[in-house]
């Protein structure tokens, strides 16, 4: 059985306000597997669905308005695109799946283009896998799980848009993600809540991604 992890401690919200406290830049675009930038800090990488609200909490947490934008066009956004925050981390902001209207040919380019690179990114630390609080689980979000779980790669599922759900309702989804997370090898058991328009759970996940970043450069006395 899997150790859950408990809360960030107080210590670590203060890191993770820190870290997101810098500047956050993008500074590369992917639309190629042989297009990634060379490898160098930590990079943790947000997947989700179209219309999960990926943007939206990437914006939340950065404390920017249009860091990351969502497209117009559901699935349109078909690049792997790099943040550099503080020069400790990179955040890695992938093209959304899932999206209805797309052709099968541009659905599996999307899942050999990120089993590339889940399975071949030395730096990358963990990926961040959010689903909609307020929807089923849908096929293409179990096949995700499969395929992250295949390239080996640490996920954490993170409900996004939890202001809109229930309490009960809420409570009924994130023991059905729990359950859902022991069965897949590579799933990190703790679920993170969160509102990009509340600021529920922002701190929370500020505090897991600052867990992988470098340390702060200190200016030594001479």
């Amino acid at each position: 059985m899997k150790e859950v992890a408990g809360p960030p401690t107080p210590e670590q919200i203060e890191d993770g306000r820190l870290l997101f406290a810098g500047e956050c830049e993008f500074f590369f675009g992917s639309q190629k597997i042989e297009q990634l930038p060379p490898v160098g800090r930590p990079e943790v990488a947000f997947a989700g669905r179209s219309n999960v609200g990926k943007s939206s909490i990437i914006n939340a947490l950065t404390g920017r308005k249009a860091l990351a934008r969502a497209s117009s066009e559901p699935g349109r956004t078909k690049q792997l695109n790099f943040f550099n925050l503080s020069d400790r981390i990179s955040l890695v902001d992938m093209p959304g799946y899932g999206f209805a209207k797309a052709a099968k040919s541009v659905k599996e380019d999307w899942q050999n283009m990120m089993f590339a690179y889940l399975r071949g990114r030395t730096t990358l630390a963990r990926v961040i896998l959010l689903l909609d609080a307020r929807i089923e689980l849908k096929a293409s979000d179990k096949d995700v799980m499969e395929l992250l779980d295949r390239a080996a790669v640490v996920f954490q599922i993170v409900l996004t848009k939890c202001d809109q759900v229930r309490p009960t309702a809420l409570k009924a989804k994130i023991a059905e993600v729990e359950a859902l997370a022991l069965k897949h090898a590579a799933a990190y058991p703790r679920i993170v809540c969160t509102s990009s328009q509340t600021g529920e759970g922002i701190e929370d996940l500020r505090a897991e991604i600052a867990r992988f970043a470098d340390p702060a450069k200190t200016s030594v006395e001479g």
